[in-house]
């Protein structure tokens, strides 16, 4: 087996994330759904951004995010996104190798310009999303670099890259170089909407075993196994031959797979600012754990430890 240099490499929609607090007014003058997350146009990004007022900008992407966590604990996180070679395309190489995540996928040198999210933080600490994907669509088999795949313990992506059909194929091609090194390898649900759109595809990969680990939240999980009962997602789940990580907000997370279920309790939080990142946070956690060979209690507790601190503060980071 090649070296083991990384303790996880995600893989994800390279994303520049702008954050503004708002009332939930604006989000019925915009007729938002509350908690969601949509795609928009260049032309919708730019109304929105123009209505928004102060706002804070961070490099983000749901896998950004988490091999940022990954670093914060003193792990050795890997990642792969696409930006282009512009402001914010350099701002946001600089802030992954800055938090000590290695990051060097090519540049977009074509006319889409690095995505932006657009967050949009009510008084109750939830997020809606309005994300312009533009460069990031982009990512492609050519930009997978089989020398770090081979070398992290576990490779780790967001559900949202299943959208751009290039994108697909490299998530494949990167399965099939980690398995071939006796690697893992992960996926995260993202949002039930996903899960909607590819529902017997993510299936799939958990049926042939292109998946070994798989992220998800309540209501993910339900709508991944079509049911309303998370009694039912859990024993599917337990069925499906591969460990799941399931958060449940408030009262904590579950590790499962064929031979245990595990649960532990969330952390408390005196004051939850925003729950951005807290999904991505927790897979920070879990993966850390995983690499350094922790128990899944452990690393589920570690994972909540995480999530916990991020809803903290505005931002994922």
């Amino acid at each position: 087996m090649t070296e083991t240099r990384f303790d996880a490499l995600c893989i994800g929609n390279a994303i520049c994330d702008v954050f503004a607090h708002v009332e939930e007014d604006f989000l019925k003058e915009e007729n938002l759904v509350k908690g969601a997350m949509r795609l928009i146009d260049t032309d919708e990004a730019v109304r929105l951004f123009d209505k928004m007022g102060q706002t804070v900008r961070v490099s983000g992407g749901s896998a950004g995010n988490t091999a940022a966590g990954i670093a914060s604990l003193g792990g050795k996180p890997a990642y792969f996104g696409k930006v282009a070679e512009d402001e914010l395309g350099d701002a946001y190489a600089h802030d992954m190798n800055g938090t000590g995540v290695y990051f060097n996928t090519p540049r977009l040198r074509e006319w889409k310009p690095t995505a932006r999210s657009m967050i949009l933080i009510t008084p109750d600490g939830e997020r809606t999303m309005n994300t312009y994907l533009g460069a990031c669509t982009e990512f492609s088999p050519a930009d997978v670099d089989e020398e770090v795949v081979a070398a992290s313990a576990v490779t780790y992506m967001e559900g949202y890259l299943w959208d751009p059909e290039e994108a697909k194929k490299a998530f494949l091609k990167a399965a099939e170089i980690a398995h071939a090194h006796g690697r893992q390898v992960a996926i995260t649900l993202s949002d039930s909407f996903c899960v909607d759109r590819y529902r017997s595809e993510f299936l799939g990969l958990l049926s042939d075993g292109t998946v070994d680990l798989m992220f998800a939240n309540e209501h993910e999980l339900k709508a991944l196994y079509e049911t309303s009962d998370l009694d039912t997602a859990v024993a599917a789940a337990r069925d499906s031959g591969a460990l799941t990580a399931l958060t449940l907000g408030k009262d904590g997370a579950m590790a499962i797979n064929r031979e245990q279920t595990v649960k532990v309790s969330a952390q408390t939080v005196d004051n939850v600012i925003d729950l951005t990142g807290a999904g991505d946070l927790f897979a920070s956690g879990f993966l850390f754990g995983l690499a350094r060979g922790y128990e899944l209690m452990n690393a589920a507790e570690l994972g909540c430890l995480c999530a916990a601190n991020v809803i903290g503060h505005v931002g994922a980071r």
